[in-house]
This record gives C-alpha cells, sequence and structure tokens, in this order.
C-alpha cells in the first residue's frame, strides 16, 4: 500500500538544496547566524521557504533534552491587555523584543497575569522545560491579593531567572528608573520658573513623592514659605489627566501656576482641556511630564519633560536574563537607568 503521509523536510534537505552544510542551516535556525554571509543566509531562507521545512520540536526535545530546547526562550507577563495600547509600554516591549532577537533568543510567549490563575495554563507555560527566563512587565499594576502574592511565589520556584520591569517585586531581580528622582526633577523645573501654585496630576507613586521633596527642599519645610501646593490629583492615562483638571477648575474657577503629569499621556489630556478653555501654555500656566513619548515632541505647545530610557529597560531585562544575573530572593538586584530633563516650550 502506498503510504501518502507527507514527508517532512529535514536540515539535510534544506542543506542539500542550498549547496551549504547542515551546521549552516542550524546556526540560521537558531538565530546565531551572525557570522553567516547575507547571500548564504538568503539561500538557506529560500530552500526553507521552497520545502515548507518546519522544526520538529519533538524530535529536538529527544535530542536535547527539553531543558536545554527551552535555552532560548523566553516567557513575557504583562498585567493586562490594556498596556499593549499604551504607548509607553510598547516601547518596552519593543525593547524585549529587539534584544532577544539580536542574542538569537526568541519570545515563546505573552500572556497576561490573570490568565496565570488556571493552574493548567500556570503549569503548561511557567516551567524550565518552555522557558529559561520571564520577564514581568509593570507588577506594580497587577491587583494585590492573595491569589496574585501566590501566583508570584510559585513563578519564583519555578523560574530561576526572572526580571521586573518599570517597578520592583519583593523577591525578584529589577530593572526600573527612579520614579521619586523623576518627580524631583520635573517639580524642579517649575520651581526654577516661579510657578505657584504649582499641582500634581498623576498616580500616588514615587513621583510624588519626589514632587513633594521637591516642595519641601524649597520651603525649608516652613508652613506658608515657598510655592503653594493644592492638593494632587490621580490620574493614569489622558482621560484621567483631561477630567483632572477639568475637576480642578470647576472648582477654583482658573488654573494652578505650574501642572506636574505623572506621563505624557496624562499631559496629553491636560493640553487638551487647556486648549479647550484657551489658557495659554506656558503664559497662564506650565506644564511638565514624565516619559518623553515621541508624541511629546509634536504637542502644541511641545511637552517639557523628564526624558525615560524606555527601550533600555526592556533591553537591560533580556541582558540580565542572557547573564545569569537576574537571581531572586535576598541576591536580587536592581538596575537603575538614568532620566533627564528635556527643554521644550511647555515649560
Amino acid at each position: 500500500m502506498k503510504d501518502n503521509r507527507e514527508k517532512h523536510a529535514t536540515q539535510n534537505d534544506v542543506a542539500k538544496l542550498a549547496g551549504v552544510t547542515r551546521s549552516l542551516v542550524s546556526y540560521v535556525l537558531n538565530g546565531t547566524d551572525r557570522a553567516v554571509a547575507p547571500e548564504t543566509r538568503k539561500k538557506i531562507l529560500q530552500a526553507i521557504d521552497e520545502l515548507g521545512y518546519r522544526p520538529n520540536r519533538f524530535a529536538q526535545a529527544l535530542l536535547a533534552g527539553k531543558a536545554a530546547l527551552a535555552k532560548n526562550h523566553l516567557g513575557v507577563i504583562l498585567p493586562s491587555p490594556a498596556m499593549l495600547i499604551r504607548p509607553y509600554y510598547t516601547e518596552i516591549l519593543s525593547g524585549i523584543f529587539t534584544a532577544a532577537h539580536r542574542a538569537g533568543n526568541h519570545i515563546r510567549f505573552l500572556r497576561f497575569f490573570s490568565e496565570l490563575e488556571n493552574p493548567a495554563l500556570f503549569n503548561s507555560l511557567i516551567h524550565e522545560e518552555e522557558i529559561s527566563g520571564l520577564i514581568l512587565v509593570g507588577p506594580d499594576q497587577i491587583p494585590v491579593t492573595g491569589e496574585s502574592a501566590q501566583i508570584l511565589d510559585r513563578i519564583r520556584g519555578r523560574i530561576p531567572q526572572v526580571v521586573t520591569v518599570d517597578s520592583r517585586a519583593a523577591g525578584f531581580s529589577s530593572v526600573v528608573f527612579d520614579r521619586r528622582e523623576a518627580g524631583y526633577k520635573a517639580t524642579g523645573r517649575l520651581l526654577r520658573r516661579g510657578c505657584s501654585p504649582v499641582l500634581y496630576i498623576g498616580q500616588m507613586d514615587e513621583r510624588f513623592s519626589g514632587f513633594r521633596q521637591a516642595l519641601f527642599e524649597k520651603t525649608g519645610g516652613r508652613p506658608g514659605c515657598g510655592p503653594q501646593v493644592e492638593k494632587e490629583r490621580g490620574a493614569v492615562d489622558t482621560a484621567g489627566g483631561y477630567e483632572a483638571i477639568r475637576g480642578f477648575h470647576t472648582e477654583y474657577g482658573t488654573v494652578p501656576g505650574g501642572i506636574f503629569a505623572g506621563s505624557d499621556e496624562i499631559a496629553v489630556g491636560i493640553l487638551k482641556f487647556l486648549h479647550e478653555k484657551q489658557i495659554a501654555v506656558p503664559g497662564e500656566t506650565a506644564l511638565v511630564s514624565i516619559d518623553n513619548l515621541e508624541i511629546a515632541g509634536y504637542t502644541c505647545p511641545a511637552l517639557t519633560t523628564v526624558n525615560v530610557h524606555k527601550r533600555q529597560l526592556g533591553e537591560k531585562a533580556v541582558g540580565l536574563i542572557l547573564g545569569k544575573a537576574a537571581v531572586s530572593g535576598q541576591d536580587a538586584v536592581t538596575v537603575t537607568l538614568p532620566t533627564e530633563i528635556v527643554e521644550r516650550e511647555s515649560c
């Protein structure tokens, strides 16, 4: 009886068609082909396409062992799907994917933290036979519950190389920027301009602590001296920034002399409201923010902001994993990237 099953192409078949050695084919397939000539790489890829070659993961696992097969695979966990449409986080993800590709590694999966509540999925993904390292982006945005804490503990016990990015989580290595320092720098810019009173609109984290520190140093801690500070108003995104400044204007009938927005996204919402009310920036109120997203240079007026090296946050996280430096527990390390003011028209 004739066997009608399709014959799967092998690496030897690819090598024969491309006229190269099998080892060169292996280099290209594994992403470690920097020393392969461009024309040779092109021929190998054309042969792969023509033969319809695809790696046989089962055979690879038998030959190398499942843990060895996972050594070039990383996982990424986000707190929620909303982060995928936030430009700040897409730049971090760009850094992660770029650094992984450059090093011949692959992103095995990108999942959301709530999915890990499914024990079957958790056991399938969070395992040394699937990934050699895991990156948690923005863990401060994961709801604090007994279940989430338990999941983080189980991750720590399963995967030796785990890095958190943009914020810390107890017991994990991390790559962050100094939010307090960024808030301090942004507020200092307003104070040097002589703005009073000043208002913070953003998340109640270390950025607000930096805001308060700059005000305290300006006044010397003496009540009634130096710039006044209005009560802070919370916001996390563009709509929140718009609503926060609208609420302030409704309550006081005016706007403060200076506004520190916790992010560029929040600042865009603030600018929209100020434009609608024909309030001049920086003439009537100055505005400074944090992140230095691409859009910050194209708003009207262009935003003065604190630059955060977003892609480098992702790149450094991959580097820690590949360098086996992303240890957990008491030996966990923190890499803090610098920030700097980018002066534009809004302040």
